[in-house]
């Protein structure tokens, strides 16, 4: 006697994410190291100038990483309160920090401790850079004015007191030593020129300004605050380009890939965002387990640095060309597999006695019940709850293996209100999927003729046979244009049309009108 063989489900294609060169490139990164910091990591800066070392600024510290340690190589721990924007110079010897005793202190990034401290600001400073020169620093402060220092005579240059409230970021030009920018909590983004008293251009972001970024070509700049990425044009005085809202919390940091052709935001809601800079569309995104305060790209993207509310530093290195290609060429198993499948493979020799073991078959609750040939019970297990919402796929072959049999209409038949009502919940919600479609209609049609002689008597049953009909009208509809539309590009794309297509298409509206036309000749009863 034939063994019993369980019923085939049909592995439908899974609509995952669209592998792209953007996929490619931003997935082939390590799993990230893990830093646990003093406090929330709210800055994090690069070197310009190999090794290409960087800064973390966190509590009341400041610790220098190099490119793979994952111990610091050098810190700055001589800041009375909590330290904000620790930047590198241009030439990667000095390092500049606020704080928020209102003090700014200027260090050697060979020495101990500070070289400078200027003094004049009255609240926490959060915005430090220095400017193209090398010879300047520009800071802004919770006391709504942003200050230009001279780093020789570490005097006071000039004060400029034009927002309203927090001033948070900013930039200096790197081909311009006289122009610098700056967000405030005014929701304002300035610019400004040292050779004047006043800013020269100002622009509205709308939201309180958490980051700023300068293109390369410094035509663009990119501001963030609550959940816009916005783009204006510098050489249109300030016109806004674009703006972006793909987060669901406040942005806090902006960076650009190696080339400038990639944006990055992050966010408190745990996303960096991956930007095309040429139509400004998401091409990647990077989750992580916290809030993230700063983000920052190494040179040639050969790693990504993360800062995070929970005093945890992720660093990410990008993967060697060898290890790229063994992690492509090999796929990884489970040890558990490898213990599972040992020595499947393993050749007996000729004298060897093999010893057979019957291996025990495990069928599912739907198999077992079509073993015994009881049709209807196979069928409700199959319209189980957790079946029919979370693989319909499993439902729709028992259907087709009990056609396939010429027994499904003895398994649809004899149904109470409940159990004809669930059947035909499933029916609405799944008759219009094109990859089932083919299948439920046969069900449908022997539904309306079994029970044809007690139309009317449960309105239950007559409201969802009403929505049949009104699904059916609907997607007739749909496929009377989609006719219509594949009309109209066969006669322009007639070599490149693929004709399955249109084929399918009269299959599915061919069916659909059967159905329907059997539907409507019974409510016509109601």
């Amino acid at each position: 006697m034939a063994s019993f063989k369980p019923t085939k489900i049909h592995v439908y294609p899974k609509l995952g994410e669209k592998v792209t060169q953007d996929t490619l490139y931003w997935k082939n990164y390590k799993a990230p190291i893990q830093i646990k910091q003093f406090g929330a990591v709210s800055n994090v800066a690069f070197s310009p100038v190999a090794p290409y070392n960087f800064a973390v600024t966190a509590f009341t510290r400041i610790h220098i990483y190099g490119p793979f340690s994952q111990e610091p190589i050098k810190s700055f721990t001589r800041f009375k309160d909590t330290a904000y924007s620790g930047r590198f110079r241009s030439d990667g010897q000095l390092l500049v920090a606020g704080c928020e005793d209102s003090v700014v202190r200027l260090f050697d990034v060979g020495g101990k401790t500070a070289l400078r401290m200027f003094k004049g600001h009255t609240k926490a400073v959060h915005l430090t850079d220095f400017t193209s020169d090398r010879y300047q620093i520009v800071t802004g402060s919770d006391d709504y004015s942003c200050r230009l220092w001279d780093i020789p005579n570490a005097t006071e240059l000039n004060t400029y007191r034009e927002h309203t409230d927090y001033i948070r970021c900013g930039v200096t030009s790197k081909l311009n030593r006289d122009l610098f920018i700056t967000g405030s909590y005014d929701h304002t983004v300035k610019l400004f020129d040292v050779r004047t008293d006043k800013s020269v251009m100002t622009m509205d972001h709308e939201q309180p300004v958490e980051s700023l970024l300068l293109y390369p070509s410094e035509g663009l700049l990119v501001s963030a605050g609550g959940r816009f990425v916005k783009v204006w044009d510098l050489l249109k005085q300030g016109q806004p380009l674009v703006s972006l809202r793909n987060h669901h919390k406040t942005v806090t940091c902006l960076c650009l890939s190696k080339n400038g052709e990639r944006l990055l935001s992050a966010s408190l809601d745990r996303h960096v965002k991956v930007y095309n800079t040429t139509n400004y569309k998401v091409v990647h995104n990077f989750d992580y387990p916290a809030s993230i305060l700063s983000l920052a790209l190494a040179p040639y993207d050969e790693s990504i640095v993360v800062g995070m509310t929970n005093s945890v530093l992720s660093i990410k290195h990008k993967k060697s060309p060898s290890e790229s290609k063994d992690s492509t060429s090999q796929q990884r198993r489970r040890p558990s597999y490898r213990m599972f499948v040992k020595g499947k493979n393993y050749i007996p020799k000729q004298d060897d006695f093999l010893v057979g073991k019957q291996v025990k078959e495990h069928l599912a609750k739907h198999d077992k019940q079509l073993k015994k040939f009881n049709v209807s019970k196979a069928l409700d297990t199959a319209l189980e709850s957790w079946t029919r919402r979370r693989k319909p796929e499993v439902t729709v072959a028992v259907i087709k293996e009990l056609n396939r049999r010429g027994t499904l209409k003895n398994a649809l038949a004899g149904r109470d209100e409940q159990e004809l009502s669930r059947i035909l919940n499933f029916l609405i919600g799944n008759l219009v999927d094109a990859r089932f479609t083919l299948v439920l209609v046969t069900p449908a049609e022997m539904i309306l003729d079994i029970y044809r002689s007690i139309i009317g008597q449960s309105p239950v049953i007559d409201r969802q046979l009403l929505r049949l009909h009104e699904l059916l009208e609907r997607e007739l509809d749909y496929q009377r244009e989609l006719l219509e539309v594949l009309g109209m590009l066969d006669t322009l794309f007639a070599s490149s049309l693929p004709r399955n297509a249109v084929e399918l298409s009269l299959k599915n509206l061919c069916c659909c009108a059967r159905m329907e036309n059997n539907t409507f000749c019974l409510l016509e009863v109601l």
